[in-house]
């Protein structure tokens, strides 16, 4: 399956055209023609077969058909992470931790942020990118680049964690991560957390988190908690 992403598609939607980049592709790369059939999905849990109806180089018309609603899943993971100084790993996480399930990123400005903007408009069609690629119809929110302390003031999971380098006492990422729950891990800069920030973070009642023995990059640690997360959810 070719799934395409169309966001303002609802269940009651019978018609629409693709952007000229989707065109493109469903002409020059997929070789459809009027009369075949392409996937779509609004983001929020929708999917539609589309019937070709009209192609030209610049427009693909499609007469929708709705197929299915997907309930979200009930395990929730929101990682909250420092950018990265190189935008290339950053946008490495995005991509993986979509294609492995996560709910919900918030970009988060710390006292050692090393990057203290982002293109958040990039950032996002990379979310789109890897929801089509890996058949999802669900595409996870993307929130604006945010300070720690505003964060952890507003954020209300029922398991919040911190996984920062100091040694202390923490239990390893698994330890936490049970099938259908609602979990925050906040992820620091290359130059971890500060001790005040940290501090704030027990205040919050964020729980200390450590994921293995050795020390990950910003980018890594990310990933490997989607990662587990993911394990943890097709659990049965």
């Amino acid at each position: 399956m070719q799934l395409f992403y169309f966001p303002q598609a609802t269940a009651t939607t019978t018609l629409l055209s693709l952007e000229k980049e989707d065109t493109r592709h469903i002409t020059k790369v997929l070789r459809k023609k009027v009369g075949d059939q392409v996937s779509i999905t609004n983001g929020t849990g929708d999917l539609f077969d589309g019937t070709i109806t009209q192609l030209t180089s610049n427009k693909c018309s499609l007469k929708l058909q709705h197929v299915k609603f997907e309930p979200a899943p009930s395990g929730q993971l929101h990682i909250a992470i420092a950018p990265t100084k190189m935008n290339d790993r950053m946008e490495w996480f995005l991509e993986k931790s979509t294609e492995l399930g996560i709910t919900e990123i918030t970009p988060l400005l710390c006292s050692n942020s090393e990057r203290r903007s982002i293109k958040w408009d990039r950032f996002d069609k990379i979310l789109v990118s890897a929801m089509k690629q890996s058949l999802q119809l669900h595409k996870p929110k993307l929130n604006e680049l945010t300070s720690l302390e505003e964060f952890m003031e507003t954020e209300s999971s029922s398991i919040k964690l911190i996984a920062h380098c100091e040694q202390t006492q923490k239990k390893h990422l698994s330890g936490f991560l049970e099938k259908d729950l609602e979990i925050t891990l906040l992820i620091g800069p290359e130059g971890d957390f500060t001790p005040q920030e940290i501090e704030q973070a027990l205040v919050k009642n964020y729980q200390p988190v450590h994921l293995g023995a050795t020390r990950l990059r910003t980018e890594t640690a990310g990933v490997y908690a989607a990662s587990l997360f993911n394990a943890a959810q097709q659990q049965s």
